[in-house]
């Protein structure tokens, strides 16, 4: 399977609570909701059909807990393509700690990712996606195991929150696959990593 990643996130790197005020509080968080008034009916098509191409999920738990909270609790799925792709795809979430979910074809990984994941690419065929969930974006970045990353950029600065990349951190080059930009300027970036990136190195001072 090829691993794909789709994340909002503001200009200055946030991810936190893009949905609504109360999505994720964590930290005091306070400036939730921030995508929501930016998302037009080009951006929704685009992650309709992101979602649409999938043959499975996979979640850190955090996410999945939203997810399944709103996604999950819908009465007809099938009247959303969103809904109706995570309900009938299988969905996994990278959890130590979650014992027992209740959406429908959900499976807890919890023990060994770096294998099970590395299996799973192997053995099944398709597209496993990845949806908000930033610590497991970091970790599986950091393990060499994403094959395209896409960025929603939207066009605000919220200046506090949970970003995706933090301060220190593994180095990655990225080579640009596709870009576009929405009618109320989301850039979505398509990115594929191509291993570590080049660093001028310091010209010799001739005057030493």
């Amino acid at each position: 399977m090829r691993l794909t990643t789709t994340t909002w996130i503001t200009v200055d790197g946030v991810m936190q609570g893009l949905g609504a005020p109360d999505e994720d509080r964590r930290g005091g968080f306070e400036r939730g909701g921030w995508a929501m008034p930016l998302y037009d009916d080009e951006a929704a098509t685009f992650l309709n059909r992101v979602y649409q191409r999938a043959d499975a999920f996979l979640f850190g738990r955090h996410t999945y807990e939203i997810f399944a909270g709103y996604w999950g609790a819908m009465v007809d799925p099938n009247n959303h393509p969103i809904a109706a792709a995570l309900h009938t795809k299988p969905k996994y979430v990278a959890s130590t700690t979650l014992t027992d979910p209740t959406w429908v074809d959900t499976t807890v990984l919890s023990d060994d990712l770096a294998t099970t994941l590395a299996d799973l690419r192997v053995t099944r065929e398709g597209e496993l996606q990845v949806h908000g969930s930033g610590v497991l974006v970091r970790w599986l970045l950091a393990n060499q195991l994403v094959d395209e990353i896409t960025l929603l950029v939207c066009p605000v600065i919220v200046g506090q929150g949970r970003r995706l990349f933090p301060d220190t951190g593994p180095d990655t080059a990225l080579d640009l696959v596709e870009s576009r930009t929405t009618p109320k300027g989301v850039t979505i970036q398509s990115y594929r990593p191509i291993g570590r990136p080049q660093y001028a190195v310091a010209a010799p001072n001739p005057n030493t």
